[in-house]
């Protein structure tokens, strides 16, 4: 049996991110859901590319495929065809990994070490997203469905054996992990957040994981303020309903674009008076302050700045810049688990054709034994005649070949057949194939 010739493959990763292009390239290279399916469409009738997963974010945009030659341009050129951009428009932005870096680069992604927050846990699961998309469209194949497969497997690893994702590094997030620090129990706390932007938007989002029992969001747009609400299931009032809302507030976080101060110190101060002086936890994440400075000289306030959480993030990414160090190794190891398994998967075609070759033999035999014992033959005569030539078919081939080989003196081969063979023990103790087969280069 001779099998078919493999056609040469090459894995590569096309990309564009937050390191090589600004955002008013990367939103024209995006793929927003409702592009997807015409995207996946596309592919699959393109000559060149044979498996191909697109993953598609705010911060970037990359085309993980398989080749089946090593024109590489012919993705990057799919690419600008798609969105009907100059080539030259995006080539100078991107960036091309090959081969076993494409592998490393997708592990390394996944696990959260090239975002633009160290260790953020949200690609992960656009990655699989992407990846979902892919097979439901019938882009993967027997060499990319095993490679998503260890990458989530190493991303989890990295996720669980490091402390990638402990540390808050966010300005948001940094806020609720310092009331957290304070308030023992945040379910019996009640959170007033001022403004509606996108700090805001994840602080009161962070607070809700938290468990915070009561949400009030303070914004000079009611109507935003109350969209926000919504999402949060908490409660939306007007900048001028905030000294009443500051009495029961446990937690202030305020960021907005305001000018000027929004929190006085007379104000803080009548609250105090009114809560009988229970403390009020703030933080100011706005630039320029959203409270005065002086209401950080009143006793029962913990005023936190700008300043004061970016302390924390720094400290918190050094922790984090060491897990991306002891991630790195985890992914050197989950690059060499996919390849000794990609070996062991090439492999199988080899032994299927081997062990249908046998098949094939012995059911040929198997026929003419049949036939004979019809005929009336002798049955231990027409089993031994099975035997021999079975025996004889079966080793006409490499029989051939070894003396061949030997004929050629290629006494790797020789080493490398008595090996496969299982032959060490019945060879004589000297000998060329006894040689080849104990050499170090065998």
């Amino acid at each position: 049996m001779t099998l078919p010739a493999v056609q040469p493959m090459q894995l590569i990763a096309l990309g564009i991110n937050h390191k090589t292009a600004p955002v008013a390239i990367r939103e024209r290279v995006a793929f927003p859901p409702e592009q997807m399916q015409a995207a996946c469409a596309a592919l699959k009738d393109h000559q060149t590319i044979k498996e191909v997963v697109i993953v598609s974010t705010c911060n970037r945009t990359e085309i993980y495929a398989l080749l089946a030659a090593q024109d590489t341009r012919s993705v990057l050129t799919w690419l600008s065809d798609f969105h009907q951009l100059p080539l030259e428009d995006i080539a100078r932005y991107t960036y091309l990994h090959q081969d076993q870096q494409a592998i490393s680069h997708l592990m390394r992604v996944a696990s959260g070490l090239d975002s633009l927050v160290l260790g953020e846990p949200q690609i992960l699961g656009q990655i699989k997203e992407a990846y979902e998309t892919a097979k439901q469209q019938g882009l993967l194949g027997r060499l990319m469905e095993p490679l998503f497969q260890q990458v989530f497997a190493t991303a989890k690893r990295v996720r669980t054996e490091t402390g990638i994702g402990t540390n808050p590094v966010s300005v948001a997030y940094a806020a609720v992990h310092l009331a957290q620090k304070i308030f023992a129990d945040l379910q019996t706390s009640r959170a007033l957040l001022i403004g509606a932007g996108e700090t805001i938007e994840l602080v009161a989002k962070h607070l809700r994981q938290a468990g915070v029992r009561e949400l009030v969001i303070a914004n000079r747009t009611v109507e935003k303020a109350k969209q926000l609400a919504d999402e949060v299931q908490a409660e939306a009032v007007a900048l001028s309903a905030i000294p009443d809302q500051l009495v029961k507030a446990d937690i202030v976080i305020s960021s907005t674009a305001a000018p000027l101060p929004i929190l006085g110190k007379g104000m803080v101060e009548r609250a105090l008076r009114l809560r009988r002086h229970q403390p009020i936890f703030m933080v100011d994440i706005a630039v320029p302050r959203d409270i005065e400075p002086q209401v950080g000289e009143l006793e029962d306030i913990y005023l936190f700045t700008v300043d004061d959480l970016q302390e924390v993030i720094d400290e918190n990414l050094a922790a984090r810049r060491d897990a991306a160090r002891q991630a790195e190794a985890l992914i050197v190891d989950g690059v060499a688990e996919y390849l000794r398994q990609q070996r062991i998967r090439d492999a199988g075609r080899v032994i299927g054709a081997f062990r249908q070759q046998a098949e094939d033999l012995a059911q040929q035999e198997l026929a003419q034994a049949l036939q004979l014992l019809q005929q009336g033959q002798d049955a231990e005569a027409v089993l031994r005649r099975f035997a021999r030539q079975l025996t004889n078919k079966w080793l006409h081939h490499p029989t051939l070949k070894l003396r061949e080989a030997s004929a050629d003196q290629r006494h790797e081969l020789l080493g490398a057949a008595t090996e496969l063979l299982n032959l060490n023990d019945l060879l004589p103790s000297e000998g060329p194939a006894r040689a080849a087969s104990s050499s170090p280069q065998s």
